[in-house]
């Protein structure tokens, strides 16, 4: 069991990615046939969980992420939550839970001395719009170029290499949370496989891309020392499933998400 009330206290480092779109089954097949090696190696058993999200589409599961709503596990009973906001006086939290007393979890961690950081991917997160901008204003410091977006075929190197900087830069004096959003697993990433239409398949090319990128970003994270590291997807996609097409729907294509976390030491 992770004891995050213990890791914030201590001033540990955290990395949280989130794969746009990505579905739980495609990460899974895409992991199993060997596709994602780096990933392998880094995740708890060497499997994505399977859980369900919070939201259908980025915006709603972000927020949910950040008010302390990670996805949850498909049984009735829970396992103790990562992070929560300060509950009614009713209401009791396990001591291994970090409660922080703020409207979001980055202005709690921000109340802890931590620098919270912001890589974006699609443009939810670009501030090209006034929508754009309601996440990353949840952060100190956000970067986004066109090139971090999907339509970018190397999105992903250009997103770590800009990460790699913000890692770089870190003296350690305060501890960093570190946030990535994806962007390659989200839709348009047929022209993985050169083709103009999105299908699993594509989207396992497209994961399947980012695993060399990822593992870089591990690496260089968890040198500097104890690192929490989260992983999921914000939602799946459908791509014709019983007729579906899309995000933002009640279908388990968009519900069931891959999800990891483990402390690195």
């Amino acid at each position: 069991m992770i004891n995050a009330a213990e890791i914030v206290e201590s001033g540990t480092s955290i990395l949280f990615i989130t794969f746009d779109s990505l579905r739980y089954d495609v990460a899974r097949d895409t992991l199993h046939a060997g596709r994602t090696p780096h990933l392998a190696s880094a995740l708890p058993g060497k499997a994505w969980e399977r859980r369900h999200t919070q939201g259908t589409f980025t915006l709603p599961a972000h927020m949910a992420f950040f008010s302390g709503f990670l996805p949850k596990m498909p049984q009735p009973r829970q396992p103790v939550r990562l992070w929560e906001c300060r509950p009614p006086a009713f209401k009791t939290v396990p001591p291994q839970t970090f409660v922080f007393d703020a409207p979001n979890l980055l202005h709690g961690l921000a109340q802890h001395g931590y620098r919270t950081v912001c890589v974006g991917g699609v443009t939810y997160f670009s501030r090209e719009t006034p929508l754009g901008s309601v996440l990353p204003d949840l952060f100190h410091e956000d970067h986004w170029r066109p090139e971090f977006c999907s339509p970018e075929i190397d999105s992903t190197r250009h997103q770590i290499d800009q990460a790699l900087e913000i890692v770089d830069q870190y003296n350690g004096h305060r501890p960093l949370f570190l946030f990535v959003n994806i962007s390659a697993t989200h839709v348009p990433h047929g022209y993985y496989l050169d083709q103009s239409n999105d299908t699993t398949a594509s989207q396992a090319a497209a994961l399947a891309y980012t695993d060399p990128h990822i593992g870089r970003l591990l690496d260089a994270m968890t040198s500097k020392g104890q690192c929490l590291v989260i992983m999921c997807a914000d939602h799946g996609d459908a791509y014709g499933d019983d007729g579906y097409h899309g995000r933002g729907i009640a279908h388990p294509a968009v519900l069931n998400v891959p999800y990891a976390a483990w402390v690195h030491s």
